[in-house]
Parts: C-alpha cells; sequence; structure tokens
C-alpha cells in the first residue's frame, strides 16, 4: 500500500528487453535519486509513476524492477529513459498524507489541457468511460503515482470522463507532473474506497 505522496523523483535510467521476445517484458534499471534505499530490501514494492513494483536488484543509490508485458500495456512511462514519481510502500507508523493507494493503475488518461492559473497549475485529464462513475467533485484520484483531489468533473461526447485538478507550486516542484502537456498519457488509479463500494452495488442489484 502508498499513500500517494511523492518521495523522490528518480530516473529510468535504462530499459533491458527480457528473455522471451517481443511478448516478453523489460527490466528497468533506476536511479533512485534522494530516495533512500536503506531499509528496501530485494521483494519489496516501489511504486514508479504509481505501478507497484518489485525490486529484484539493489545497490546504495539504484534498484531494478522486472515489467511484464501486460503492465507495460496498461501503463505509460515505464518504457523509456526519463524521471519518474517513486514512492515506498508505507508502514504503519507512517502519516497518511495523501489516501490509500494500491498502486494497481485502473486505466491510461490523456492530458486535455494543463496551464497555469495564477500561481497554481489546471491539470485537465480525459478518463476513459469506465472510470467515470469512480471520479466525484472533492473526490480522490493518483494521477502518475500522485494523490490529488478533483476539483471537476464531467461527462463528455465521445465516451469521455473529463475532470479537473488544481496543483500547488509545490507539487509542481516535487513530482514530474511539471513535464506534462496537451496530449502526454497518465496512469490513473481510482480511489480505493469507491472500488468498493461500486462492487457491493453491483451485487446487491445482481
Amino acid at each position: 500500500m502508498f499513500t500517494g505522496i511523492v518521495a523522490a523523483v528518480g530516473k529510468i535510467s535504462s530499459v533491458q528487453p527480457l528473455a522471451g521476445g517481443l511478448e516478453a517484458g523489460v527490466r528497468l534499471d533506476i536511479d533512485a535519486g534522494p530516495l533512500s534505499l536503506d531499509d528496501v530490501a530485494l521483494g519489496d514494492s516501489i511504486a514508479i509513476n504509481g505501478a507497484c513494483m518489485t525490486v529484484v536488484e539493489k545497490t546504495a543509490s539504484a534498484f531494478s524492477v522486472d515489467v511484464s508485458r501486460e503492465s507495460l500495456n496498461c501503463t505509460a512511462g515505464l518504457d523509456a529513459v526519463g524521471e519518474v514519481n517513486l514512492e515506498k510502500a508505507l508502514t504503519l507508523a507512517e502519516r497518511l498524507g495523501g489516501h490509500l493507494v494500491s498502486g494497481h493503475v485502473d486505466g491510461l488518461g490523456t492530458v486535455h489541457r494543463f496551464e497555469a492559473v495564477g500561481e497554481s497549475w489546471e491539470l485537465v485529464i480525459d478518463a476513459p468511460r469506465e472510470l467515470a462513475k469512480f471520479l466525484a467533485f472533492k473526490g480522490s484520484v493518483v494521477v502518475n503515482g500522485v494523490s490529488l483531489t478533483v476539483n471537476r468533473v464531467e461527462d463528455i461526447d465521445g465516451g469521455v470522463c473529463r475532470f479537473s485538478i488544481n496543483l500547488i507550486p509545490h507539487t509542481i516542484s516535487v513530482t514530474t507532473l511539471k513535464h506534462l502537456r496537451a496530449g502526454s498519457r497518465v496512469n490513473l488509479e481510482i480511489d480505493l474506497i469507491a472500488r468498493y463500494v461500486e462492487r457491493m452495488l453491483s451485487v446487491q442489484k445482481a
């Protein structure tokens, strides 16, 4: 489990295909940047741009993960060298600053607009229609591993759910969201509680 509060910005330094041809996944070597790995062991989980991955190798300042083809098909930003948001799995002794996050990407969104508004930034994302019922005004959503609050949500033509988020300068400065542009693909995870409420309601109707 995670909180969606990014601990550090690291960098994918290399992407190496795993044995098995085109249907195989990749091994990512990641420079952890300022993220301390002293308490990280092989087999531990680290969220990379919101996707929970297992550490298979590590040094004092870097670690490696294997990403399956299925995970690559369902996420964005895990197949090329570049900066990534990092968060270690939470412990029961930590503050829950964001919200409960599983690290399981529910779908890919597309940035519709990203622009400065006063001192803050407005991030507008088009999400798949199947995620619409999980997105609510003042509800929580994870974008590339960052726990955020939905300020506005609407269903528009073309099977798209469009929602808006306000980003304060601090969030811009300590995450990779600063690199987003119109057309960028982002990893989305809906609120964990909303997921279970939807499941309970669907069972009651059956």
